[in-house]
């Protein structure tokens, strides 16, 4: 069944992608959209002020010979202090959708199935769950 949502997905943006069917199109709009991110993000700390990020070095526990993977997730931090409003929230979700938008026409372009990839990734993070160190 969630197979076919991205199937759908992706045969949705593959009719609706009319102006920017180049590659390089659909590559600088990809590009423009995780700026737009990062921009949507921003402006939830500079102009709104909903969340504050708060950047440190990350520390490390001093003694790395007891220091077990599991015991890394609660060394590091996001830098993220506060919770996104309402319309932060909604101006952010929009810009990542307009993300998924164009990584699923890089997809089409490229003859490649976004579930598959997606699929292939989950896989490979339950395979070498917390080892995969990203």
């Amino acid at each position: 069944m969630k197979d076919l949502i991205f199937d759908d997905f992706q045969n949705a943006v593959n009719d609706s992608l009319l102006r920017h069917k180049s590659i390089l199109d659909i590559i600088t709009k990809l590009e423009e959209s995780n700026g737009r991110i990062n921009r949507a993000i921003a402006k939830s700390v500079t102009n709104c002020g909903c969340i504050e990020i708060s950047a440190k070095k990350q520390h490390m526990p001093s003694d790395k010979d007891d220091l077990d993977i599991s015991d890394l997730k609660n060394c590091l931090k996001t830098h993220i202090n506060g919770d996104l409003c309402d319309n932060c929230r909604e101006i952010i979700e929009d810009e990542i959708g307009n993300n998924f938008f164009y990584l699923t026409s890089l997809c089409n372009v490229l003859n490649l199935n976004l579930y598959d990839i997606l699929l292939k990734e989950y896989n490979k993070m339950n395979t070498l769950g917390k080892y995969s160190c990203r």
